[in-house]
């Protein structure tokens, strides 16, 4: 359904290491810097980028919006909270662990990147 995701960023050095950090653990490359310092992490199913916006405001998180990423297992799920955590991550909503609802059992962790936006990592 997506091609990709762009998420503001106001110090793209700052971002990418939290970026190549979390993604990292879960088996993405390294982000590539283009020609107008926006960096793009590139899969076979979709591409993750952040950049300064366009308009010359500071970048901000949307209030309501989680970016959710997949971990094969519990561990990676750990894995990758810590990393966010060590750097430049913020720790929200509740500690990493299970939660039910309705029929699904799902493992999540949540954090906030350098510019405040919220990700999630999830295990089925």
């Amino acid at each position: 359904m997506f091609s990709h995701i762009m998420l503001g960023a106001n110090d793209i050095q700052q971002s990418k290491q939290f970026y190549d950090a979390i993604l990292g653990v879960l088996g993405h490359e390294p982000g590539v810097i283009d020609e107008k310092g926006r960096c793009f992490y590139f899969t076979d199913t979709g591409i993750f980028s952040i950049s300064k916006p366009i308009d010359g405001e500071p970048a901000s998180h949307g209030n309501g919006m989680t970016i959710g990423f997949a971990a094969a297992t519990i561990e990676l799920a750990d894995a990758w909270h810590a990393a966010g955590l060590a750097n430049g991550g913020i720790d929200c909503e509740d500690p990493p662990g299970w939660r039910e609802g309705g029929s699904k059992k799902l493992y999540l962790a949540y954090l906030r990147d350098p510019a405040g936006n919220k990700m999630c990592v999830l295990h089925r």
